[in-house]
């Protein structure tokens, strides 16, 4: 059953199932929320953890969490053509220590939990860890070879595409491939996708140049022109997405505006690293190693201190960002 649905019938969420971002984990929510009991327990929670709220009153209640460096595809936009220097298996987070990791931040408000990679369906035991709740951001190439044990049953693979809702992420470079732009949106006519058009970003060694950067308006003109009636849809304040749909066409489109329009004011997010290392920005370069901690012998108590501090410390907006643009 859902983790929504334990949820109700336990009266607390378990330290390992934090809500998942579908939106069949959506309408339980909604779900939840008409009901008695799911009234009572949003009426007396805890206040959110001050540990998990910065100096700008912003409450980080999403956390992602990398499983690895590894990656099978070589993409322009975040892999420098001479790859990277992986880190040693014995440095990096063990299933056990990112399960303990995971339980720490949910007691202190986490509702959602992502694991990324690189490509984290390569980690062999990445089953163990996504059977603890969290939904996790895949490339797709190997996923059709997990399927049977992340769902426990071949005879759900022909049925896969019925049963994820698929976003498709597609790095918006001038010169490369902004001209693909209708055909991406064209390919949700008759698949529930979301596809997400996002602002090309600086990041250390993938060569970014301001020239090569198609902004946010700039895509939508285009979109528009073939499809004026294209709909605004409704999204959270913590949304990093600006949603559009064609109307009706099965998926929609979105866009991450990352460097014309940033989000820093309704940040919400916080970043582990697979060896271990909290990241408050995803554009800072300061971390902080709970590994270490953890490794050392660390009480709950002194991780949740170590962490609040980093989190009280994270910057207005892009943190170290524009000193990269400056370069």
């Amino acid at each position: 059953r859902s983790c929504a649905e334990k949820f109700v019938d336990l009266g607390a969420p378990h330290p390992l199932w934090p809500l998942l971002s579908s939106d069949t984990d959506r309408k339980l929510g909604h779900e939840l929320q008409s009901s008695g009991r799911a009234r009572f327990l949003l009426e007396h929670a805890a206040p959110f953890s001050a540990f998990l709220t910065d100096s700008f009153g912003r409450q980080h209640n999403y956390l992602r969490i990398s499983l690895t460096e590894k990656c099978n595809l070589r993409c322009q936009y975040c892999m420098p053509e001479e790859g990277v220097q992986l880190t040693p298996k014995s440095e990096l987070l063990t299933a056990q220590e990112i399960i303990t990791l995971a339980g720490l931040f949910v007691k202190e408000g986490v509702e959602k939990i992502r694991l990324t990679g690189g490509e984290p369906l390569i980690r062999p035991d990445v089953v163990d860890i996504v059977e603890t709740g969290s939904s996790f951001a895949t490339e797709g190439a190997n996923l059709i070879l997990k399927l049977p044990e992340l769902y426990g049953s071949h005879s759900l693979l022909s049925n896969f595409r019925c049963l994820l809702f698929l976003q498709v992420n597609c790095v918006v470079m001038r010169g490369l491939n902004e001209d693909e732009l209708l055909n991406f949106v064209d390919f949700t006519k008759d698949l529930p996708l979301d596809v997400r058009f996002i602002e090309y970003m600086p990041f250390d060694g993938n060569k970014w140049n301001f020239k090569k950067m198609v902004s946010y308006k700039e895509m939508l003109d285009t979109i528009k022109q073939r499809w004026p009636e294209l709909e605004k849809l409704p999204c959270e304040a913590s949304s990093t997405a600006k949603s559009y749909k064609v109307p009706h066409f099965q998926g929609q489109i979105s866009f991450i505006t990352s460097m014309s329009e940033h989000f820093c004011g309704s940040c919400n997010r916080l970043r582990i690293t697979a060896d271990g290392n909290l990241k408050v920005c995803l554009f800072g370069s300061s971390e902080v190693s709970l590994r270490d901690h953890l490794r050392s012998g660390a009480s709950e108590e002194e991780l949740v201190q170590i962490i609040g501090a980093a989190v009280s410390r994270k910057k207005k907006q892009h943190a170290g960002m524009f000193i990269v643009l400056q370069e």
